[in-house]
């Protein structure tokens, strides 16, 4: 997998409809019993809820999507929670909304626009992020070509993990994965062959992004 999207961070964020709280609960799940363990914890400390409403996604392509109504009527929160998790391209990420009833009916369509607006409004508040895929290049360098190669670096924004000063200078760059080869032969061309690169360990990198995709509910 090149990349994928998912939360920055577990939180949660409340809205309110007409005098209905919503409070939507949102985490980085790894597993199924990761989500259900998150639903029958907020089960048990808001059992004086009327609704506490579930969706998740786990796997690289959503192989596994679930969601509960939880006894509002069908389609009118699972569902709809589970669009704005897959409308936004997240990955192993589990919601629950929990209602407390405030005396006035939203009407189904009224439901689906505030289950789906308490999800979006918790992914504003925890912030999404897009984790890389990348390769990490070591490279041995003299201190003169320090500048130089600091130049670039930072010209093509590239991520300096690492940096050690012994008799030369060692540097661990993240490198998209995708473009090692064409930033290899670059630095090897910038610094005239005197450079000894070696490859390390590949990991994914995250970063922010601020795109946000709410249900069309």
């Amino acid at each position: 997998m090149e990349s994928y999207r998912t939360i920055s961070h577990d939180g949660l964020s409340e809205i309110e409809i007409k005098k209905s709280r919503f409070i939507c609960f949102l985490k980085r799940i790894e597993d199924e019993e990761e989500a259900k363990q998150l639903i029958q914890q907020i089960k048990k400390e808001h059992w004086k809820a009327n609704h506490n409403c579930s969706a998740y996604v786990l796997g690289s392509h959503n192989e596994v999507q679930r969601s509960s109504d939880d006894g509002e009527p069908s389609g009118t929160a699972g569902v709809p929670m589970l669009e704005v998790l897959k409308k936004n391209q997240l990955i192993n990420v589990a919601a629950v909304v929990t209602r407390y009833f405030g005396g006035t009916k939203l009407g189904a369509g009224g439901l689906i626009r505030a289950y789906s607006s308490a999800v979006s409004t918790g992914l504003n508040h925890v912030g999404l992020v897009e984790g890389i895929f990348h390769q990490s290049l070591i490279l041995t360098i003299d201190y003169s070509l320090l500048g130089k190669l600091q130049n670039y670096l930072d010209l093509h924004q590239i991520v300096t993990k690492e940096i050690n000063y012994t008799d030369k200078i060692v540097l661990t760059l993240m490198i998209p994965d995708s473009e090692k080869d064409r930033i290899e032969a670059a630095l090897i061309d910038l610094l005239q062959g005197q450079v000894t690169i070696e490859h390390g360990p590949a990991s994914y990198v995250e970063k922010p992004i601020s795109s946000l995709s709410a249900s069309d509910g």
